[in-house]
């Protein structure tokens, strides 16, 4: 007679057939996370589940079955897209030699892996319209959004500090100075996104100007970007605290 297996190795055997289908689950995820970047870059942000199937070529219920709604497929994609941009970024603040060159380095990638592909950056900083419809539209963003710019935030707050220290200066802990990294950080994303929004032509310049614009407007200011107008009028007071 067969001797049977003991309950020690048919669990092993199931363990070793249930991480293999996990293996294969993982794998098949990817695949159609890979292909739905793909679709969104080529058919552009608002397309549909139906669209975005069969641009993959499969079937929208393998999606649904994976991702539950084009809401799930759309948070998977933008996790996969800002943990690119966040990598990159990183990268390129801990290659720069200097805390301006950081800043620059990081601007400028920004910009760049944006332009790269509009319609997923699109996909990925946004809600759906139907998730934003419910939590309000304005102000809000995926969350994978808010945790992207907590880090980014914290890296630029080091190379903020690296970079007055530079310059002689040590404000106090309880200065509104330490506000720049999030300020720094909302009109990088405002100045690229509408950059992104202008069509090509003489008005829109390329990525590395506007990313040594932003920096030269991030650490200068308006200061030498314009010839002063003549004027009869006072010199506005400076604001002294």
């Amino acid at each position: 007679m067969p001797v049977p297996a003991s309950p020690t190795a048919a669990s092993a055997g199931q363990d070793g057939r249930s991480t293999r289908w996990d293996l294969h689950r993982q794998q098949r995820r990817s695949e159609l996370i890979r292909a739905a970047r793909k679709a969104v870059h080529d058919l552009g942000p608002q397309a549909s589940m139906e669209e975005i199937a069969t641009h993959a070529g499969t079937s929208k219920s393998v999606f649904y079955r994976y991702f539950g709604d084009k809401n799930g497929l759309q948070v998977a994609v933008g996790q996969r897209a800002i943990e690119f941009m966040e990598r990159e970024l990183l990268a390129a603040a801990e290659t720069s030699d200097s805390a301006l060159d950081g800043l620059y380095a990081m601007v400028s990638v920004y910009l760049r892996l944006a332009e790269s592909s509009p319609h997923v950056y699109a996909f990925s900083t946004r809600l759906p319209t139907e998730a934003a419809d419910a939590a309000g539209r304005d102000g809000h963003q995926p969350a994978a959004m808010a945790g992207f710019f907590d880090r980014i935030a914290a890296v630029m707050d080091v190379h903020f500090r690296a970079y007055l220290r530079q310059q002689g200066r040590e404000p106090a802990e309880d200065s509104a100075t330490w506000y720049w990294p999030r300020a720094a950080i909302g009109m990088v994303r405002s100045a690229g996104e509408t950059w992104l929004a202008t069509p090509p032509g003489p008005g829109r310049p390329g990525a590395d100007r506007l990313a040594r614009k932003i920096t030269a407007w991030l650490t200068a200011g308006l200061a030498g970007t314009y010839a002063p107008l003549p004027s009869s009028s006072p010199t506005p007071r400076q604001e002294t605290s």
